[in-house]
């Protein structure tokens, strides 16, 4: 599990422990990763269990992150499933953003999911077994105010998801995408802090969740192949949308998408609807703050 020292990684892991596995957790901090170590280990089923800590920038150097991947094979046996939950946000207008935060993003979120996955690929095709989970967002979604930096980097998980499981599927290796929605973590509050209020006001239009039941959702799909996974009604509203020419775990499934599609169509048109009325106000709010600053 990558990115595994707190948030939604954390609960991923904690819940494939429960569940009879042994885990590696990769993240940079050494200390936070020592200490949910700790917490992971009071949920053991059996004596045999073993976490594993790995510290390590997986957006940086790919031939590093090979190295780890293969020492921790070697102590622990090949990678059944990968979960790539590292990951960070920056939000702000666009104008508003440093262009290398644009960079960090992409190379943190994307290529910090890129890597991991490259490094454990091989060794899955021989096998002809293993799952790979890459934990994108609802703003891999869609786009929203404020994270022009942010989503891109979601989307572009979906591409390489969409693309990757067309390749390894005759090797029995089956792709999961996550959307979670705004979940109770130490980064959606860092995030917080500095959200647009626009941004703010749209995310309000949707409950926070809980990081221990988007990760028993998550296992949940990796364990059965799902290629989408959300949580709750607005996520599986989302996943029909945007379906697009992603695959489908079953016919049941696909049915579900062409049936629902329009329908669904309809309702995503009065949110975007109030979306952008959100929008207009807060711009008219602010220019007329402005010109009341000016006249004073």
């Amino acid at each position: 599990v990558t990115g595994g020292s707190s948030g939604i990684g954390k609960c991923i892991a904690i819940e494939c422990y429960k569940q009879g596995a042994f885990i590696t957790l990769i993240a940079r901090d050494e200390n936070k990763l020592l200490q949910t170590k700790k917490e992971i280990e009071k949920f053991s089923v059996n004596d045999k269990q073993v976490v594993l800590c790995i510290s390590v920038d997986v957006s940086k150097d790919y031939e590093q992150v090979e190295n780890v991947l293969k020492q921790a094979q070697e102590k622990l046996g090949p990678v059944d499933m990968l979960v790539n939950c590292a990951g960070t946000s920056v939000t702000g207008k666009f104008e508003d953003i440093e262009v290398n935060s644009f960079e960090r993003l992409m190379a943190v979120n994307y290529l910090g999911s890129v890597y991991p996955s490259r490094a454990v690929i091989a060794t899955m095709k021989e096998r002809r077994m293993g799952r790979i989970v890459f934990v994108s967002s609802q703003a891999g979604q869609l786009g929203l105010f404020g994270y022009t930096a942010y989503s891109p980097t979601k989307f572009a998980l979906r591409g390489l998801a969409e693309a990757l499981q067309m390749e390894v599927k005759p090797y029995n290796i089956y792709i999961t995408v996550a959307y979670p929605p705004d979940t109770d973590t130490p980064g959606f509050a860092e995030e917080s802090k500095t959200k647009p209020l626009e941004t703010k006001l749209i995310s309000e239009t949707s409950s926070v969740c809980q990081a221990e039941q988007v990760a028993r959702v998550i296992v949940k799909d990796a364990i059965q192949g799902n290629f989408n996974s959300s949580v709750g009604s607005d996520g599986y509203m989302l996943s029909i949308l945007t379906s697009g020419m992603s695959p489908v775990t079953s016919i049941t499934e696909g049915l579900q998408q062409v049936v629902c599609m329009g329908i669904f169509r309809i309702v995503g048109l009065f949110y975007l609807g109030s979306f952008d009325s959100i929008v207009r106000r807060c711009m008219m709010q602010r220019e007329k703050s402005e010109s009341a600053d000016k006249t004073e």
